[in-house]
């Protein structure tokens, strides 16, 4: 699936729900089946600044896609950064680097975070988008 086709089915199940309460249970459903980053990756270095709880990130190099792994201590964050992976892993560098993330607008998470959650979200996504420049440039 494209990052877009990703994205529109995130919008899509959002929409099902009629309240931010149920939102924010999808979202702790989702934060539960993150892939989670092994252990000996949850170092300074893959923190994400920025971010008011801790979020671990890892990215790897697979057949020229990019493979996300990460955690967080607080189960909201999680389920933020389980749906950021969700639109980025396993995608090319590029297509990671092109992506816009206005799906986060259509399902008014931004709006819904607290301003250091939200400061948070935006941590997450540069992260995730610095790890597919610096593969690009291998790549090239």
């Amino acid at each position: 699936m494209t990052i877009q086709e990703i994205q529109e089915e995130i919008v899509d199940e959002f929409g099902m729900f009629d309240d931010w309460m149920q939102r924010y249970e999808y979202m702790i459903e989702l934060g539960k089946s993150l892939p989670l980053i092994e252990e000996k990756y949850k170092t300074d270095d893959n923190i994400i600044k920025g971010c008011q709880s801790k979020v671990w990130v890892h990215a790897e190099m697979k057949d020229d896609k990019v493979q996300f792994t990460a955690d967080s201590d607080a189960i909201i964050t999680k389920g933020i950064i389980a749906i950021l992976i969700r639109v980025f892993s396993e995608q090319h560098p590029a297509a990671i680097i092109e992506a816009d993330t206005d799906f986060i607008d259509e399902i008014g998470l931004k709006e819904h975070l607290s301003p250091t959650r939200a400061n948070g979200l935006v941590s997450m996504i540069k992260q995730l988008k610095m790890y597919a420049i610096a593969y690009q440039t291998q790549l090239n």
